[in-house]
């Protein structure tokens, strides 16, 4: 997706720091090498320097230019200041899940041995496959190498789409693609599930055992290579990820963080039930109490699968939504809207409130209008000094009480 909801927007935009200058006069001020030109020339350098032949430099170095129009979208996201409701209930589409349904019995036997030598299950990769390019329908058609060139010679990120840019050219050297085939959207990203080039050549699989991983046209290759990367993050075979929950009343609204995992029967003690299905099992098994939009609203259990999520994108909105996602696909019913209505702040707001958090020594880390781990644990802090119920969500009355 062009606003980076994909694999790499854990590295490439969840967070936007840095410098807010744009173009190439902004970038020869961090450059040594001067102009893009010279430049690419020391990039070409290195390239060889890293093994890669002259075979792949030249025709994936030929007409690669800087473009500031991708400087100014790498700047511009701002999708992720949506609360999770209003951002799940537009990417949870229906037409989505009918399609995600229908291709999970379309390519079972793909998914079924995926699971078999992975642990992954379908839904959780269909869901992935859904949200990042309406499964394989949209997986963009801009420039890559240009992208990735811009983004290597921008000043923000530069040691990053460096080494991007480095494993694309490692993506053509071993016939995976040639120039002409990578095309994706405007941060560099390929194929179906959208995977950065560097994680493209660790972690692709040739699912189809026509001797090259091409994640552009094989559903195969990119769903088996999402679970690859996904059980090298940790993925735990057999466990759920997920799962909505009722919380009562009171409840030690601090433990509610996604940072502390306590037994699941912890969580019952406390007086928290399934939503739906069976009774909440009082095991052993570690689990979060995952408040996206706190105490009134939608309720779950995050368990340590849903950290492989936040591996794959650090946003919060997106990981839940994608989480919550693959249980829809596997068979749970549309997330509640919560106990009562959701004060929730508008990105003016939420940036007003991090502008003052700031300045009473918090670090809420970029003052963007997105509630981030950061901003989520300062508001833990000042809500417990003030007496609040600390469930890590800014409120009106919270920006009010800090006016």
């Amino acid at each position: 997706m062009s606003y980076s909801t994909t694999i790499g927007s854990r590295l490439v935009g969840a967070f936007l720091t840095g410098m807010l200058l744009i173009g190439p006069v902004a970038a020869q001020n961090c450059h040594p090498e001067g102009s893009f030109d010279a430049w690419l020339q020391s990039f070409r350098r290195d390239a060889a320097a890293a093994g890669i032949s002259e075979g792949a430099i030249n025709p994936g170095l030929k007409g690669v230019r800087f473009d500031p129009a991708i400087v100014k979208k790498d700047r511009a996201q701002g999708v992720f200041s949506q609360t999770f409701l209003e951002f799940s209930d537009r990417m949870v589409a229906q037409y989505r899940l009918d399609q995600g349904r229908a291709n999970l019995k379309k390519y079972k036997s793909v998914f079924d041995r995926i699971e078999q030598q992975f642990g992954v299950p379908g839904p959780v990769l269909s869901s992935f496959w859904g949200l990042e390019t309406d499964f394989g329908a949209n997986i963009g058609n801009g420039p890559t190498l240009i992208s990735l060139a811009t983004l290597a010679y921008d000043c923000r990120r530069p040691q990053l789409f460096h080494d991007q840019l480095i494993a694309a050219l490692k993506i053509i050297d071993r016939g995976d693609l040639s120039p002409g085939e990578m095309r994706g959207p405007w941060a560099g990203e390929l194929g179906q599930v959208q995977f950065l080039p560097m994680h493209y050549v660790d972690y692709g699989v040739d699912f189809d055992n026509d001797g090259r991983v091409d994640m552009l046209r094989s559903s195969p290759d990119a769903l088996a290579s999402a679970a690859n990367y996904m059980m090298h993050l940790g993925w735990r075979r057999g466990e759920p990820w997920l799962q909505e929950v009722y919380v009562p009343n009171e409840l030690p609204w601090e433990q509610a963080d996604i940072a502390i995992k306590l037994p699941r029967a912890q969580w019952v003690r406390w007086g928290i039930t399934a939503a739906y299905g069976d009774a909440l099992p009082a095991d052993n098994l570690p689990a979060s109490l995952l408040l996206p939009m706190g105490r009134n609203g939608p309720a779950f259990l995050a368990y340590p699968n849903f950290d492989v999520y936040l591996e794959w994108n650090e946003s919060l909105v997106y990981s839940t939504t994608a989480a919550y996602f693959a249980t829809r696909l596997a068979g749970a019913p549309r997330v509640g809207r919560g106990k009562a209505p959701v004060d929730s702040l508008s990105a003016s707001q939420t940036k007003e409130l991090q502008t003052i958090l700031a300045k009473a020594g918090y670090n809420v880390g970029e003052i963007d209008g997105i509630i981030g781990a950061q901003t989520r644990g300062s508001v833990k802090d000042v809500q417990l000094r003030l007496g609040l119920p600390a469930d890590s969500y800014p409120t009106t009355e919270l920006l009010g009480r800090l006016r």
